[in-house]
């Protein structure tokens, strides 16, 4: 496996332990890394990036994402490959469903990294979401908050879609 980090912020610890997760099915070959104490240098460190945020409110960045945004807008990706993940809420923000994925995606759209792990809209139900690009998701969109019963297969299926990418 590529040398491999999933990077993360968390608030209530719902992106941290999807985070674990997506670890576990990588066996635990992964290290994780809190961006509330990262830095550029460490995403330059990695061939293979997992990123991962909750959507706050209408659309906003978790908190600790707000203040690394720049550290990753900064760090040098070219030649890396990069898996997006996502937490937010359909039923409560359904226009603005995983806005934190999109805004990811935007700061490093045009760095010179492959986004791989895209997802097809077709089993979500919501309004709008900036994380969607041509009918799909920039990556994989979690909803703990309505569709928790659907997480884990989620998320295996998405890394197994991405194991060939890893290799």
């Amino acid at each position: 496996m590529k040398k491999t980090a999933i990077f993360y912020g968390t608030s209530t610890g719902n992106t941290q332990n999807v985070a674990e997760a997506i670890n576990a099915q990588l066996g635990n070959e992964a290290k994780l890394i809190n961006v509330e104490n990262s830095s550029a240098a460490e995403i330059e460190a990695y061939d293979f990036l997992f990123l991962g945020t909750s959507t706050w409110g209408l659309g906003d960045l978790q908190d600790d994402w707000e203040g690394f945004i720049s550290e990753l807008e900064s760090a040098k990706l070219e030649g890396k490959k990069v898996a997006l993940f996502g937490l937010g809420d359909a039923d409560a923000y359904p226009d603005t469903f995983v806005d934190g994925m999109g805004t990811i995606y935007n700061a490093i759209a045009n760095k010179g990294c492959e986004i791989v792990g895209m997802v097809s809209v077709d089993e979500y139900s919501y309004d709008a979401s900036t994380a969607e690009v041509e009918s799909q998701f920039v990556g994989l969109p979690i909803d703990e908050d309505n569709e928790s019963d659907k997480t884990d297969a989620r998320i295996e299926k998405w890394v197994n879609d991405l194991r060939d990418q890893l290799q």
